[in-house]
């Protein structure tokens, strides 16, 4: 039976069996966040505060590099559906090339990151300790990025289980190296934030590692890595044409919340505390959605390889259904128990826990009325990269995310006097705005995708 044959329930139950592994790895790799956070909150407050500013350059670079790797999955998930197995081949490794050369980037900025935090107006402190935590944490920049086309070429062909495994596998190997390091414990040196940066470098070089192991052995067909070094012009420039506006899609929401964490600095220490750990949990039901995103791109992506116009339209209804469920369920656990969430991530006997708590209680209630609007923009996302549609939605985001977004932030934040609750409700105005326009992209051209499909893909 073809996708097109299936009804929307039937879609529904598809997008979950290949959707929760791929949410539970999100998940388990957000769990490494949540630990550096939850021991560096133990550790100190200033710790805190500069992990999550270093922390905040690190997943910018990371996630605008995995551009080229999120390229990987509708190309990938096309061929595979349409027998073009060299295709799958020849894609996923021009994307490693691509992404080692966007790491080498990362970790070349990273080099003047003391003076950029100083020139975005951080205290002289935390600037100088972000810089050293991304002096070492940002050589994980090169094993993290494969990871992430290993996983998207994996995702692309449904094996989504192991990727589960491996991320629950790494955060425990975070954990007790985190556990060890940072504070001295089982007989190692007592390193604090430097703890917390090997321990991240190791648990990205393991997590390729084994990722490698399994596709190199699990897809033979494929041969993936035979001859990795020789150039694919064809597939290179493919890859690069889809990956650096989904990059610079990327680039225009990391780098607004990026840039509210900037924001919130020029506001005090307690409140970019307070800000690290809201987003944290904001975070954590943004990538249920980030999962479901990637099951639209993957099923879009198949769809649009078969050439199934019914298989389409209500595969992407039944993802955007599930993804409201979700984000109703984030809404309700925000507004119910803010204070006991926050709690979580800090030392009981720190002076300014209390501090902490009431300012990162008013982030979550705005956090809650975002949350229908992140989910909403990144499942569209995930149709139109689908699709390979990726300039369009670049646009909107930068269009949505800065003039709106980030000017709604400073002008709600410091012109008119509302603080930390202002600059966050900048990100309600910047995420409402790109989710409306990049869902009626999607919907209002939906009948043109397959025939564009057919012409790129052919």
């Amino acid at each position: 039976m073809v996708s097109g044959d299936l009804s929307i329930s039937a879609h529904a139950r598809a997008v979950l069996r290949l959707g929760l592994p791929l949410i539970g790895s999100h998940l388990a790799q957000f769990a490494v966040v949540i630990i550096d956070t939850v021991m560096l909150g133990w550790y100190g407050v200033d710790a805190l505060a500069a992990v999550t500013l270093g922390g905040a350059a690190f997943s910018l670079f990371l996630l605008v590099g995995s551009g080229f790797a999120w390229a990987v999955m509708p190309v990938v998930a096309g061929a595979a559906a349409a027998g073009r197995q060299r295709q799958v081949r020849r894609v996923t490794r021009m994307a490693m090339w691509l992404s080692a050369l966007a790491a080498g980037f990362g970790v070349a900025t990273f080099m003047f990151a003391e003076l950029l935090f100083l020139a975005l107006g951080q205290e002289a402190g935390v600037a100088r300790d972000a810089a050293r935590y991304l002096g070492i944490a940002g050589w994980g920049l090169f094993p993290a990025l494969q990871v992430m086309v290993l996983k998207s070429y994996l995702s692309a062909l449904e094996r989504t289980r192991v990727l589960l495994v491996v991320t629950i596998l790494a955060a425990v190997l975070n954990g007790a190296l985190n556990y060890a390091l940072i504070f001295g414990n089982w007989g190692a040196p007592e390193m604090g934030l430097r703890g917390a940066a090997i321990a991240s470098v190791i648990m990205h070089a393991a997590s390729f590692a084994a990722l490698a192991l399994h596709a190199a052995f699990s897809t033979p067909e494929h041969a993936l890595f035979r001859r990795l070094w020789f150039p694919d012009r064809e597939a290179f420039a493919r890859i690069f044409a889809l990956g650096w506006p989904i990059g610079l899609t990327t680039l225009s929401e990391t780098g607004l919340f990026s840039a509210v964490a900037v924001m919130m600095g020029w506001i005090g220490t307690v409140e970019l505390a307070a800000h690290g750990v809201a987003l944290q949990l904001a975070a954590l039901t943004f990538l249920v959605q980030v999962g479901l995103s990637q099951v639209a791109t993957i099923r879009a992506g198949q769809a649009l390889g078969r050439g199934d116009a019914a298989g389409l339209r209500r595969g992407a209804l039944a993802v955007i259904a599930i993804g409201a469920i979700f984000a109703l369920a984030a809404v309700a656990l925000f507004l119910s128990i803010p204070e006991r969430l926050i709690a979580l991530f800090l030392d009981p006997g720190d002076p300014r826990r209390a501090q902490v708590i009431e300012v990162g209680a008013q982030l979550l209630a705005v956090a809650a009325l975002f949350q229908l609007a992140d989910g909403g923009q990144v499942l569209a996302l995930g149709l139109l990269r689908g699709v390979q549609d990726t300039r369009v939605p670049m646009l909107i985001a930068a269009l949505a995310y800065w003039p709106l977004g980030l000017g709604a932030a400073w002008l709600l934040g410091f012109a008119l006097g509302l603080g930390h609750v202002g600059v966050w409700l900048g990100l309600v105005v910047g995420l409402g705005t790109a989710a409306v326009l990049m869902m009626v992209r999607f919907w209002r051209r939906e009948d043109g995708w397959l025939a564009a499909g057919a012409r790129v893909g052919g």
